[in-house]
């Protein structure tokens, strides 16, 4: 074999090696920008039922308000909650602000039970039961995201990949966790 023939191999050697490079590049980013956006459209889903939790409140608010007028430290402390949870960013702030948000409408439910003429209306029924609902597709939504989460923190972080990652932009993001101690549903049931 020839001096030629040896550098016409390497050649073809190198070639396969940068190729067999640029295929794995590919495939990462694309494998990264799917996770990426995995996260981002469950994130989405997130707020959908967050703002749906939202929408429903002030009605609630307002059903309660007809029977039992004098407790408006309780709706002042349930609007302010609420204000607070629609304005929060990120995952660690939301949780933190809809934590707050359950413990005020834990009050607000405590408070209706000293009522059993509103515990028997139609519409303060159809809002537990939408609220309840609510809940449910929530916390079903964080479950997702954070699934979403550790399918791209766990790429990100992994070898190769994470040779890449940092150059192409791409991080570990936030877990949805519930503040310690307030965890688990709202308790919306008579």
């Amino acid at each position: 074999m020839g001096c030629g023939m040896q550098l016409v191999i390497g050649a073809a050697v190198a070639a396969a090696i940068v190729v067999v490079i640029l295929i794995w590049l590919i495939g990462s980013y694309n494998g990264l920008v799917r996770r990426r956006t995995q996260v981002d459209n469950a994130w989405a889903q997130v707020e959908v039922q967050l703002t749906r939790r939202h929408d429903l409140i002030p009605n609630l608010v307002e059903t309660v308000k007809g029977y039992a007028a004098h407790e408006r430290e309780t709706f002042d402390a349930v609007t302010r909650a609420r204000t607070a949870a629609l304005g929060a960013s990120g995952p660690a702030d939301r949780a933190e602000a809809e934590a707050t948000l359950g413990g005020t409408l834990k009050t607000l439910f405590a408070v209706s039970e000293a009522y059993p003429e509103l515990k028997a209306n139609t519409n303060f029924l159809s809002l537990q039961q939408e609220l309840a609902t609510t809940e449910d597709k929530a916390a079903y939504a964080r479950q997702y995201y954070n699934d979403a989460v550790l399918g791209l923190n766990t790429k990100v972080a992994t070898f190769p990949t994470v040779l890449i990652a940092g150059m192409l932009g791409f991080g570990a993001r936030e877990f949805f966790r519930a503040p310690e101690g307030q965890s688990g549903p709202i308790s919306v049931r008579f």
